[in-house]
C-alpha cells in the first residue's frame, strides 16, 4: 500500500519537477522527511512492479478530490 503522502510526494517531485526542498514546503514537512517518504515509496512501487503486485493508494493526511463533469442538457 502506498500512502497518499507518498503518492503526493512522488507527484510533486517527478511530475511537477520540484526539488525535495520545494516538495517539503508544499507538504509542510521537513526536507529529510520527504527524502524518507520518497525512499519508502520507491521501495514499495519497485516491489509491486517486479513482483506483479497490486498498487493500492490509501491513508495519509490528504484526500483525493475528483470533479464531477456536468452532462449535456
Amino acid at each position: 500500500m502506498v500512502s497518499l503522502d507518498e503518492f503526493e510526494a512522488m507527484r510533486l517531485s517527478y511530475l511537477e519537477g520540484l526539488d525535495q526542498t520545494e516538495v517539503a514546503k508544499k507538504m509542510k514537512v521537513h526536507r529529510s522527511t520527504i527524502s524518507r517518504i520518497l525512499e519508502t515509496a520507491h521501495s514499495k512501487l519497485t516491489d509491486a512492479l517486479v513482483n506483479m503486485k497490486a498498487i493500492k493508494i490509501d491513508g495519509g493526511c490528504c484526500k483525493i478530490v475528483t470533479s464531477k463533469k456536468k452532462g449535456k442538457r
